[in-house]
């Protein structure tokens, strides 16, 4: 059975002016039938399967709705149509500042984050001298988190990622964020997952990483799947031509 798979995933996001014009101004609008509701769908009809090992790349122009579908693959969001079936851990990394605190330091904003995907106390202190080392934050340990540097917070939110040895990881755009020799050093360790058994799910606009790293490719535009399979230089390369195209 594939470790995670997905049927026909539909998202759709509901927009009116409700904030706008108030509680009040809305009960009347509703009465009067005045009240207009937008729908946006930012994914249609998605399906796809991956197996253990496999290393997913998805790519597509902004708006493309790759964030939105992570965020359906990690449990974040409900598909509005279709199903998502996952097998084992999933550790996301979605956006670099979500679940921590700025006025936190390092070392308890490790810990935060750590119990944010389900970790133990006990797992998170024997591996939280692994993840400082790794994130190259040995000085930084009791220094506030707001503090950090853009490249720095990525550092730790992906050390953090990568070395709880998640089923599934998820990283949207986090191995673009860094200095070169961190990029060699996260990619580097990309493939010790991989060859270690996981499934891995990586959304990036290099090309270059995706057709180095990933078995596998999915391509969306516009909320819709225009390609999925294991011909990554393929399908990079009529991507590309789509990009000039443009």
């Amino acid at each position: 059975m594939s470790i995670l798979e997905l049927k026909d995933v539909s998202i759709r996001y509901m927009t009116g002016d409700f904030k706008d014009i108030g509680l009040k101004e809305y009960v009347m609008r509703r009465i009067k039938r005045n009240y207009q509701v937008k729908e946006f769908w930012a994914d249609r009809d998605i399906s796809f399967a991956l197996e253990k090992g496999d290393m997913l790349g998805i790519i597509g122009t902004n708006g493309a709705g790759k964030s939105t579908l992570l965020k359906a693959i990690s449990g974040i969001m409900e598909p509005t149509k279709g199903w998502v079936h996952r097998e084992g851990t999933i550790a996301a990394l979605l956006e670099l500042g979500s679940g921590f605190d700025g006025d936190l330091t390092v070392r308890e904003n490790t810990y935060l984050r750590g119990a944010m995907l389900g970790y133990t106390r006990r797992f998170m202190d024997e591996t939280y001298g692994q993840i400082i080392e790794f994130a190259e934050l040995q000085e930084f340990e009791d220094r506030p988190f707001k503090q950090l540097s853009s490249g720095m917070k990525s550092r730790l939110a992906f050390s953090i990622a990568s070395l709880v040895e998640p089923d599934i990881l998820i990283l949207d755009e986090v191995l673009s964020v860094g200095d070169g020799a961190f990029r060699k050093k996260s990619e580097a360790k990309m493939k010790e997952i991989i060859n270690g058994g996981a499934t891995t799910i990586l959304v990036s606009h290099s090309l270059g990483q995706i057709r180095q790293m990933c078995s596998k490719i999915l391509w969306l535009d516009k909320g819709r799947q225009v390609e999925f399979g294991s011909d990554v230089q393929g399908i990079c390369d009529r991507y590309q031509e789509f990009l000039e195209k443009r």
